[in-house]
């Protein structure tokens, strides 16, 4: 196990000390596991041999949390046989588990100990990393028990179905107070209920969790978001490509994902019985692209061939995994593909950082990089030679480097296949979501024998970039609409303005603005309701729409708007002829 940073040390230490207090309160209770996470801490404990403790619950175990706090004045540790740690774990079945799963790869068996000698005495099995002196180092007031929900033992769903009491930690209370405001602000731009608001999306029992379905609303968002990634890759010299959504099993056995992911995958067969060969909803794209490149001879003088597809793949995620957009089952992914010379790496690779930084710039997202590596303590992970890993993950680093780039490394973030640049994007209320991805992968060019004709007339073993810049268009629109809450940018709006009469001697000269608007092929909709001016601005401001233009009479008889923006309080009057053009200025 990797060394624990300090505050790891201290939310580990607080998930036993949570583990203690419910064990005290709840005698029934059978302890399972409790990590760190980030942010926080949880415990999966078993409560089905009696009353298990809700969301109204967690100030009284928190009380209890911080009056036993000031006796953990230290953290002992003792290795123990498998024998010994069955008779202290007999009575539980989850600890047993792990004893033997511990025993069986040969690691030393340990038991850690808070409290010693008082009556907030504390021992669980776990392999370490906590803080030496609980009630000096954790400020009592720097942690809070935040929520319960249900966990699958080990989340498998064969498994038990488990309570999961969740903390949040940090150093001091005010980290704490502003991560706070920070889930508050969060619930407030929380993209399933904007979704909801502004008729973006919505599921359905009938087709499924995980299986979003967009309005045309929500479609128009799509498109939009999408048209620009396209825009910006055809400025590269990138072509369209298309490709189905199935595929022959031996498609991803040779290219290794079958082995790595086959429980992750959807199995097609066209009919009971039959004898075709096992196929596959595609859960990426890019074997299919290797053999659209490989369907003829290449010679150097055609590389690099950039191949981009906008389509979706298909994921069996676990039901409790599924969440909003963030998490489903159908993704549609940005995707491309460049096949190129090592010779020509760096320039695509900076091609598509570039790409990057305009589309996340439009935005106003601040970027930094993960520079996600693989583990060469656990090569088995991986697939090909560690030398060619180093000497690909040296590259990378030496990019950022040259750019200038805030970054860090991930040590055992890295695909199997291929380590990668992950861009990491801090939204408006200070939030970090992974974004777009860079990887260099020499990996799948070996699996499939991708070759072209270089200048001696002999075979060359291409390289292989894959680049996704928006990523899951469904992830990367729940991040938008929770960065922007709701207020998107005009291009991107689905309903851009709202044209509103004043009155009905005004709805002739309204409709002659719309239809200005819309054979400039802006998304507009006339508001000829018969409701008042108040409520039609008030539905203007609750759609977010970016504009709203009123006419009256005085527009009326000078051939005038009076535009008003959603983002400030002015008003701007303009002629009619002149809309279109002040319009395009906010693009």
């Amino acid at each position: 196990m990797s060394e624990l940073t300090p505050i790891e040390k201290k939310r580990h230490t607080l998930a036993h000390l949570l583990a203690k207090t419910v064990a005290d309160l709840y005698p029934h209770a059978k302890l399972t596991l409790g990590p760190a996470i980030e942010h926080g801490f949880y415990y999966d404990i078993d409560f089905s041999d009696g009353d298990a403790p809700g969301d109204e619950d967690l100030k009284q175990i928190q009380k209890g949390m911080k009056k036993q706090l000031s006796q953990w004045t230290s953290f002992e540790h003792k290795e123990v046989s498998a024998e010994e740690a069955r008779t202290i774990f007999k009575d539980n079945p989850f600890k047993l588990e792990l004893i033997d799963e511990i025993e069986a790869k040969e690691e030393p068996i340990t038991l850690y100990t808070a409290g010693a000698g008082t009556k907030a005495e504390f021992t669980d099995l776990c392999r370490g990393g906590h803080s030496d002196n609980p009630a000096e180092e954790i400020a009592a007031d720097s942690f809070k028990l935040d929520k319960i929900a249900g966990a699958y033992w080990r989340g498998d769903e064969q498994n038990p179905m488990l309570t999961r009491i969740y903390g949040l930690a940090f150093d001091t209370k005010d980290e704490l107070d502003t991560y706070l405001e920070q889930l508050e602000a969060a619930k407030k731009r929380d993209h399933r209920k904007l979704g909801k608001e502004l008729g973006l999306f919505s599921f359905s029992e009938l087709v499924g969790p995980g299986l979003p379905l967009w309005s045309p609303k929500g479609t128009v968002l799509r498109q939009e978001i999408d048209r620009f990634v396209q825009e910006l890759r055809h400025e590269k010299g990138y072509e369209h490509v298309t490709i189905p959504h199935l595929a022959k099993k031996s498609l991803y056995e040779t290219s290794g994902h079958w082995n790595k992911y086959s429980e992750d995958l959807f199995k097609v067969r066209a009919k009971e019985g039959d004898d075709h060969d096992e196929y596959v909803l595609k859960p990426m794209n890019c074997p299919h692209h290797t053999q659209i490149f490989d369907a003829e001879p290449r010679s150097y003088k055609e590389l690099p061939q950039r191949y981009a597809e906008t389509t979706m793949v298909y994921r069996a995620e676990q039901s409790g995994e599924l969440s909003g957009l963030t998490r489903v089952l159908s993704i549609t992914q940005d995707d491309a593909h460049v096949f190129c010379r090592e010779s020509q790496l760096r320039e695509e690779i900076e091609a598509i950082w570039d790409i990057v930084n305009d589309f996340y710039g439009k935005f106003d997202f601040e970027l930094k990089v993960r520079l996600s590596f693989h583990d060469p303590e656990e090569s088995e992970k991986y697939l090909g030679d560690p030398s060619v890993w180093q000497e690909t993950e040296a590259m990378m680093q030496q990019i950022a480097k040259d750019r200038g780039a805030e970054y860090f490394v991930g040590i055992g973030e890295a695909s199997f296949y291929a380590p990668k640049l992950d861009f990491m994007a801090n939204d408006s209320i200070g939030r970090t979501h992974q974004v777009a991805t860079i990887q260099l992968d020499r990996l799948m060019p070996e699996r499939f024998d991708l070759t072209c004709i270089n200048e001696q007339g002999e075979k060359e073993r291409v390289v292989m970039i894959h680049a996704a810049i928006a990523g899951s268009l469904e992830r990367f629109t729940a991040v938008l609409i929770e960065h922007l809450g709701g207020n998107f940018p005009l291009r991107f709006a689905p309903v851009q303005l709202a044209v509103i009469p004043v009155a009905d001697a005004h709805h002739e000269y309204a409709a002659v603005v719309v239809d200005e608007l819309q054979t400039a092929g802006y998304r507009v909709e006339l508001y000829d309701e018969n409701e008042s001016m108040g409520k039609k601005i008030r539905q203007a401001k609750q759609a977010k729409l970016p504009f709203f233009i009123v006419v009256g009479d005085k527009e009326v008889q000078d051939q005038t708007v009076t535009l008003e923006s959603r983002d400030s309080d002015e008003t701007e009057t303009l002629l009619l002829t002149e809309l279109s053009e002040r319009l395009a200025q906010h693009f």
